[in-house]
């Protein structure tokens, strides 16, 4: 599969705005700053994405770490708020602390556990599961699951399909579940809507992009949990004090498509990292005209 670049990307997350929410209209130009430092007394809670404002791939951002210290010695609330599915809740928290973060596991709200809230509340179904065996079944093992893999017969008696990982997809695969969506529409839920994600050398494709695909080629319209649609953002809330007034929250994060457009859906404030992940190396400006996904700030680093 082609990897995708910044062009490519941001053109993708253009091409299914038809299933995102809508933008703001009428927002005033961007604030310029240097860093979260410079704009710290406006907010009392930091809603932090991962990649591309703690972390690329496996390698901390310098002086996050810091950052995140500095922003809890002023009062400040941070929570991290990320679209990270593929692994279990305990293997992420382990992650962080491996490079140098001591969030608890209630500072952290992803995806997963976002998907995990909804299907708490469905009926039970027998779901086929696309994710990497690797990263095993844990916060997952009261569900009826089974691996999608290579045998066609899966895809045809399970009852829907949780998208949760892509790091073993590709085409094969892709097409057995498009062919099973058309023979017989079944529910999809998507618990990492990223098309993409950045990587050390370059961006990984996440699972929106293959749901997206069947979307378009099926007519099956997926569900999403995560940035930038309401539930992670209900979640996060869940975790915080309820008198916080929303224009003292701050989403931060490198994507237009789904941290800033995800931050005007829940009503909060959003700044766009523009020095490092999705825009890393490109001026910013353009996308967010052709886009009109406009951040209340723009930051060069976190």
């Amino acid at each position: 599969m082609t990897q995708l670049d910044t062009r490519t990307a941001f053109d993708a997350y253009e091409a299914v705005r038809h299933r995102l929410p809508a933008a703001r209209t009428g927002s005033a130009p961007p604030v310029h700053a240097g860093s979260l430092a410079d704009i710290a007394d406006r907010f009392d809670v930091f809603l932090l994405d991962a990649f591309g404002v703690l972390n690329i791939g496996e390698t901390a951002i310098p002086g996050v770490v810091e950052r995140v210290a500095d922003l809890r010695a002023m009062g400040k609330r941070v929570l991290v708020v990320s679209n990270a599915a593929g692994l279990p809740h305990a293997v992420l928290m382990a992650k962080y602390a491996r490079l140098g973060y001591d969030f608890t596991p209630d500072d952290v709200v992803t995806s997963r556990r976002t998907l995990l809230a909804a299907l708490a509340d469905a009926p039970r179904r027998q779901w086929g599961l696309m994710a990497t065996r690797s990263a095993g079944l844990a916060d997952l093992e009261n569900l009826n699951l089974t691996y999608l893999e290579e045998d066609p017969a899966v895809y045809d008696v399970v009852e829907g399909f949780l998208m949760v990982g892509a790091a073993e997809w590709g085409e094969a695969r892709q097409s057995l579940l498009e062919d099973a969506l058309r023979k017989r529409p079944r529910p999809v839920w998507v618990a990492n809507p990223d098309i993409v994600a950045p990587r050390e050398t370059g961006f990984s494709t996440e699972p929106g992009h293959f749901a997206h695909r069947l979307a378009d080629r099926t007519g099956v319209a997926p569900a999403f949990f995560g940035k930038p649609f309401g539930n992670i953002f209900d979640l996060a809330f869940a975790r915080l004090d309820g008198n916080v007034a929303r224009e003292r929250v701050l989403m931060v994060g490198d994507s237009l498509h789904t941290d800033i457009l995800g931050a005007q859906a829940a009503g909060i404030a959003s700044a766009l990292i523009a020095g490092y992940g999705f825009f890393a190396g490109h001026d910013a400006a353009a996308p967010i005209a052709t886009s009109g996904i406009v951040p209340d700030f723009i930051l060069e680093r976190p």
